[in-house]
């Protein structure tokens, strides 16, 4: 009973890790502009590909380097790559509705459009056949008081808690993190303190996207079949538990990624696994009408 509620505890946190990484991509650029970017999933979605496309070629013309070097030179291009697409997907989705001081609801609309174009645009150019993410190196197996722990569960726990630390060092204490809270609190009266808005726009999507790149990047290294449609429902899920941790809060979306692998995970135990987003989102959905502002969240009012 006990191994397996400790075997049970490491999965939800594996799976919880993907989430908080994910969700910790949609609370910085909520917190930064008050825009859902929708299209964050499938962000992850393409990041997944283009570390398979990194890693394969590694592996194809340079077989005879070590696995880990393969591994940390997949994650530095794989980040750069996702950057740029979010950086792309800024300038040219986002920012001329800015300009043009667009409706929420038009943005809403961008955003969902982006993720179909995404999506079906993979779909269009790679076909729909799965791909097997590439091993880069050995999966190996700890057992321990009847609990089986591979080292890709530890990277990927170890992972999401220094990426989480790192972006709460950056947002704390320093000078662009002070930046990005002061336009969060008001982005109208920033350019006339001399603070280039753009730039700080232009550097949160590129750290949420880079938070996107290394769940890709892990997450194909653990379940390594993708499809042009797997950042579809893992969005909307990490989206769901930012909303829950309190979306706009570090700490909130860092938090809710772990309840919901948690909640998961423990349906998956004890329920059909048929079950298992049945029963979260109906406990997800208690949790909010409880607490609609999520965990962390601050009811703010706003001035007409």
């Amino acid at each position: 009973m006990f191994s397996t509620l400790l075997q049970n505890l490491f999965n939800a946190l594996q799976w919880g890790s993907f989430y908080s990484m994910i969700a910790l991509g949609y609370c910085l650029v909520y917190g930064v502009l008050r825009l859902i970017n929708f299209a964050h999933g499938d962000i992850f979605m393409m990041a997944c590909y283009f570390a398979f496309f990194i890693a394969s070629w590694f592996l194809g013309n340079l077989a005879g380097m070590p696995g880990p070097i393969i591994f940390g030179l997949t994650m530095i291009l794989t980040m750069v790559a996702t950057s740029g697409l979010g950086l792309f997907i800024e300038r040219v989705a986002y920012r001329p509705l800015r300009k043009k001081g667009a409706h929420r609801l038009y943005v809403v609309i961008t955003a969902l459009m982006l993720g179909f174009i995404l999506e079906n645009g993979n779909l269009a150019v790679l076909g729909a056949s799965s791909r097997r993410f590439p091993d880069m190196f050995g999966k190996i197996v700890f057992q321990f008081a009847g609990v089986s722990l591979t080292n890709y569960k530890i990277i990927v726990i170890v992972t999401a808690v220094l990426a989480f630390a790192l972006l709460n060092l950056i947002v704390n204490s320093t000078k662009i993190g002070m930046a990005m809270r002061a336009v969060s609190y008001d982005k109208f009266a920033i350019p006339l303190m001399g603070i280039p808005l753009n730039r700080i726009i232009t550097f949160t999507f590129i750290l949420g996207s880079s938070l996107a790149a290394v769940a890709g990047i892990l997450f194909g290294m653990s379940y390594p079949v993708l499809d042009p449609y797997m950042g579809m429902i893992i969005g909307w899920k990490a989206f769901i538990a930012a909303v829950v941790g309190g979306i706009g809060d570090i700490k909130g979306a860092f938090l809710g990624g772990f309840i919901l692998g948690f909640i998961e995970i423990i349906v998956v135990a004890f329920f059909p696994s048929s079950y298992k987003d049945l029963i979260a989102f109906v406990i997800l959905l208690v949790i909010l009408s409880v607490k609609p502002t999520g965990f962390f969240g601050v009811a703010k009012s706003t001035k007409i």
